[in-house]
């Protein structure tokens, strides 16, 4: 997320009633006086102080080093103690809320607020069991439903995010406090600071940013339910970031808060071109959104230049308030409007590549989510940018921020992620992948278990699921994802994402994670791209089809150009000769999973699927395609009803067909 402008009263400021006071200011939030009180206690026998008023006391930018020399040196304070930080954060959590329902059948009896928090620490990962998001969602219910008792928080829960369903096939509901904001507008600081130090930015300058909110709604106990990052947009620390920001965005609210995404993005855009000239960065929550909003460009630019022109505003612009905030900023420019239009039927010439620089000459790099199930969106952004830097964003979930990118020169693919230790209470437990020729029966998961561990006793190069317990009522909770700890900084870890810890392809005794899918099908689009010089691979998804023996997967494919159905057929089997896993090979020679198949869909299949998800209450800012659509049947449906073409694979010399 970047930094956004100064403008005049925001429409939607009625709705912008979130209670954010439900909450007392945890530890990572508290005052200079609590800071420093903490800070005493720990320097007299539990290590150093965090320092943490050092994130909201100063006013901080991209471009002035006092303000970005703050944050970065309150980090490098934290992160030296991150264990000991750690356990300071859980005692917070706990004499906060240990009143609440949930930890009352474990720590009802025990006298919290006088314990020790070391103590408390050893009795909290002792009695209390590792939980699911299954085992919060009664709980969570009860709050939708009005429930005003302490169930999982001490204090009222106002608001609930909801997740984009796309990960784990249906949405959950998240409780969304102060705390949740302020974590968000921390780690946009305490990045920016960073990315300041490598990539400096003019002040005054604009950024285009590809932001939306999603449409909220009220549960049968009035509470407020939307995404989480419809909530951060309606908080007061958006509110503040815009005072505190250098930079501004080059749309108004009214297009953040528009609710309908196409002409979200056409505002976006138009905007964007309107000042080429000033934008110094490019973002978007996940890369999609960008890669979704240049590929609309491509088919609008004419429009939007004749826009320019004259200073109208298309007829696809519906919304009354949009149309009124944008004809409010925009003013004829004729010479601009020409010489975008020079440009673009140049870059159609070269099939687009090099289009940000080319449009947005002062651009110094592009921002977003790129990593996970954003990394095959990454080919198609370099298209784009031509060698502008691609910078990575930081990493979280619904649930809880993570960690931050303290080396934003590296490229997505080597991104790592360094924990923030004041944000959550992390665990983490040690995952060991089954060995090769382990089928002495069927499995439901691709790893063994060690027990949870704290911050403090991770080790470089394991593999762990993070397990959080939150500010916001979530304890114990596992997030689902794998990440590897690849090193430290200071004394907190430094993760690589690996893949989500569910299973998505599974047959017999094959597994296949969505890291393994990606590894294939960047296989087998390679072979289609060598191929085929004037066609792309657009997006993928995938399936495990067992309704028929044997089972076998199946490759959706939506591809912008023509590839002849020769070369289609030999990806197919080139994707299903790469997979590696030991279970799947032996399948496979045993006939027990048949051949793969791939489905060519027509074009605008995954857009169709992008309606869908927002049309049942997800954001763009929030999307990520799904990977493997096994219990979704009507994604099922749009994927089967939009297929053109099917190939099966030749590999394994196996002679079945379907």
């Amino acid at each position: 997320m970047a930094l956004t402008t100064e403008k005049k009263k925001n429409p939607m400021d009625e709705e912008k009633n979130i209670d954010t006071t439900e909450n007392p200011e945890p530890m990572s939030l508290m005052t200079q006086r609590q800071a420093t009180l903490i800070e005493q206690k720990m320097n007299n026998g539990n290590g150093h102080g965090h320092g943490c008023a050092a994130m909201n006391g100063s006013r901080t930018n991209n471009n002035s080093s006092g303000g970005g020399d703050d944050v970065i040196e309150w980090f490098e304070q934290v992160s030296k103690n991150g264990g000991s930080v750690q356990t300071e954060i859980l005692s917070q959590i706990l004499k906060q809320n240990h009143g609440a329902e949930y930890l009352k059948k474990w720590l009802g009896y025990h006298n919290i607020q006088e314990m020790d928090s070391s103590a408390l620490e050893s009795l909290f990962t002792s009695v209390v069991p590792i939980s699911s998001h299954e085992d919060f969602e009664p709980f969570i219910q009860r709050i939708a439903d009005g429930d005003t008792n302490p169930l999982l928080t001490q204090q009222p829960i106002t608001t609930l995010s909801l997740s984009s369903g796309t990960t784990e096939g249906r949405q959950k509901l998240v409780p969304f406090t102060r705390h949740s904001a302020q974590t968000t507008l921390q780690i946009f600081t305490l990045a920016a600071a960073y990315r300041s130090r490598v990539y400096p930015i003019k002040e005054g300058g604009k950024i285009l940013e590809f932001i939306y909110s999603s449409n909220k709604f009220k549960t049968k106990g009035d509470l407020t339910v939307g995404t989480a990052t419809t909530h951060y947009y309606a908080s007061e620390e958006f509110k503040i970031k815009q005072q505190q920001a250098k930079s501004f965005t080059c749309s108004p609210d009214e297009v953040i808060f528009g609710g309908d995404y196409k002409q979200s993005t056409y505002c976006h855009l138009l905007l964007g071109l309107f000042f080429s000239d000033q934008v110094e960065f490019i973002t978007s929550a996940f890369v999609y959104g960008i890669i979704q909003a240049f590929r609309s460009f491509q088919e609008l630019w004419c429009e939007i230049c004749e826009d320019i022109r004259v200073g109208s505003l298309s007829s696809r612009i519906k919304s009354p308030k949009m149309r009124k905030a944008v004809l409010e900023i925009i003013s004829p420019n004729p010479i601009l409007a020409s010489k975008l239009e020079n440009i673009c039927k140049e870059l159609e010439l070269v099939d687009w590549f090099g289009l940000i620089p080319k449009i947005w000459p002062n651009a110094k790099y592009v921002y977003s989510i790129m990593t996970g199930s954003m990394l095959p969106y990454v080919t198609k952004l370099r298209h784009y940018a031509n060698g502008l830097p691609l910078v990575s964003a930081d990493y979280g979930s619904t649930e809880s921020w993570i960690g931050v990118n303290v080396d934003p020169s590296l490229p997505p693919e080597e991104v790592t992620f360094t924990v923030v230790p004041t944000f959550s209470y992390f665990e983490f437990i040690p995952l060991y992948r089954h060995m090769q020729g382990d089928y002495k029966s069927i499995v439901a998961d691709d790893f063994i278990e060690d027990k949870p561990i704290p911050l403090s006793q991770v080790k470089a190069g394991q593999e762990y699921e993070i397990v959080l317990t939150t500010f916001t009522g979530l304890y114990r909770c596992r997030l689902g994802d794998v990440v590897e700890v690849v090193g430290f900084y200071n004394g907190t870890p430094k993760l690589s994402f690996v893949c989500r810890k569910k299973l998505i392809l599974t047959v017999n005794i094959d597994k296949n994670t969505e890291k393994d899918l990606q590894l294939v099908v960047e296989k087998g689009s390679q072979l289609f791209l060598n191929g085929s010089k004037k066609a792309e691979l657009v997006d993928f998804t995938s399936y495990a089809d067992v309704s028929i023996e044997p089972g076998h997967y199946v490759i959706y494919w939506e591809i912008d150009g023509y590839a002849e159905d020769g070369l289609l057929e030999a990806c197919c089997t080139e994707m299903d000769a790469s997979f590696a896993d030991h279970g799947y090979v032996v399948s496979r020679k045993t006939n027990s999973i048949g051949p793969l198949e791939l489905c060519i869909v027509e074009r605008g299949t995954f857009k169709k699927i992008l309606d869908y998800f927002i049309a049942n209450g997800a954001a763009l800012s929030q999307f990520k395609t799904p990977r493997c659509t096994s219990s979704n049947h009507v994604m099922l449906n749009i994927l089967s009803a939009c297929t053109l073409k099917k190939f099966h694979s030749t590999a394994y010399n196996n002679s079945s067909t379907h």
